[in-house]
């Protein structure tokens, strides 16, 4: 793993300091909220997008602290990080008993929520959602279900809806037009030779990356392997033992196929770059999900499009969208972080309606071309974040990508150092 800059570590420590304060400060709230009516303080840990300057979940945030206005408020401390950087943040948090009293994103670290779990840190919603029919009903089956453990408890209080959990991939209609190219490749054949013709005209296909959970380039990916006899199997197994095997082995072969046709700069770089890549029009294409509706510059609304992966297949795991509760606070923290979190499962079911009943005219066209997709009876494939170790997610990824497509390693031994994972996991658990 790499070592962190002094910036960096600063800024870890910082935080880890800021929320010990904000929690130290909420237990006192919650005690004096026993015998005064006071408002009550939820702290929570927010991430602004370092590519956009957008602070991710604000519109739900401030509609909570404006609808519950004396009773409790989400007080926020918003950090300047990717997504990859909070997530590691967190375990550090933890270490130091210092998480907010809600956290998000949980679901893509695997072995970390299952120790959350296991070591009693995170409230079990289970009865709280099944006793509250007003919650209940607002969750779809599906959704309730993927943030269902198999004894039946619920540690993460779900969205509403699949609807907005969905990824696929953006497209330049200008960039393939430009090669002659009039709609996206309906199966992968077409797909690669669709590669081949926007490289013909000068035009760099994929907008990818490598650090993180390298999440551009393993969408993709296991896209990819899923239209493979047997690749949907894999892709459902959570924790597989192996990937020196027929799956792992077309998960290589991939890899290096997609890497020569992106961008200079995709090694070493995360998702910031690669979207930078795509906007900018260096890159034809980029994997990511609904959230990145909300991201397109107004430049290039006319321009950026949205199609299911080859095949008619989206990737979709709503679990991977749930919050958690902290254990650690007081009960009236604890109440209202999950009356939050039910206002936030209502919130979602309502711009799932809202966005049903938009006229298209007022959509911009990725927006519609994504409602079209999700309409369009998908097959819907597990995100490996939920399936796969986190040290091959979080250090495994980054150190194998770049020596596979450098030639470096074979496909072989991409696969033994996935395996190793496994064995080192193993050896931590």
């Amino acid at each position: 793993m790499r070592k962190m800059n002094m910036t960096r570590v600063i800024s870890v420590f910082l935080l880890a300091t800021m929320l010990a304060c904000m929690t130290a400060g909420c237990a006192e709230s919650g005690n004096k909220n026993k015998n005064k009516n006071e408002e009550v303080k939820i702290p929570m840990v927010l991430t602004v997008n370092p590519s956009t300057g957008k602070k991710n979940e604000e519109k739900v945030v401030r509609q909570f602290n404006k609808d519950y206005d004396g009773q409790w408020e989400v007080e926020v401390s918003w950090i300047v990080e990717t997504e990859e950087e909070y997530r590691q943040n967190l375990k550090r948090l933890n270490v130091t008993d210092t998480l907010p009293a809600v956290i998000t994103d949980l679901r893509l670290l695997p072995s970390f929520y299952h120790l959350m779990i296991q070591d009693g840190r995170i409230e079990n919603l289970s009865d709280d959602i099944q006793n509250d029919q007003e919650w209940k009903e607002m969750i779809e089956p599906v959704v309730l279900e993927s943030c269902t453990e198999p004894d039946g408890s619920v540690y993460l209080a779900p969205l509403s809806t699949a609807a907005f959990a969905c990824s696929g991939i953006f497209w330049n209609e200008e960039l393939f037009a430009q090669a002659g190219i009039n709609s996206f490749p309906t199966t992968w054949e077409e797909f690669w030779e669709c590669c081949e013709q926007l490289s013909a005209h000068g035009i760099t296909p994929l907008a990818l990356h490598t650090e993180g959970t390298a999440w551009a380039t393993m969408l993709m990916t296991t896209a990819a392997l899923a239209d493979t006899p047997g690749g949907s199997e894999f892709m459902k197994q959570l924790y597989p033992d192996s990937y020196q095997n027929e799956s792992g082995l077309y998960m290589a072969e991939t890899i290096k196929k997609m890497f020569h046709y992106t961008t200079d700069n995709a090694l070493y770089a995360d998702f910031d770059v690669a979207y930078e890549n795509f906007f900018s029009g260096n890159a034809a294409m980029i994997p990511n999900g609904y959230w990145m509706l909300e991201q397109i510059p107004e430049d290039c609304e006319e321009k950026v499009r949205f199609s299911a992966f080859p095949g008619n297949r989206l990737i979709c795991s709503p679990e991977t969208f749930g919050w958690a509760v902290v254990s650690d606070y007081s009960d009236e923290v604890k109440q209202g972080a999950m009356e939050f979190l039910k206002f936030r499962t209502k919130l979602n079911k309502e711009e799932k309606e809202s966005l049903m009943a938009t006229d298209e005219a007022e959509m911009v066209k990725a927006k519609k071309d994504y409602i079209s997709a999700y309409q369009a009876n998908p097959q819907l494939i597990p995100n490996y974040q939920v399936k796969w170790n986190s040290i091959l997610q979080e250090t495994t990824l980054g150190e194998a990508i770049p020596q596979l497509v450098t030639g470096k390693i074979t496909s072989e031994e991409f696969t033994e150092m996935e395996d190793e994972s496994v064995s080192q996991l193993n050896e931590e658990y």
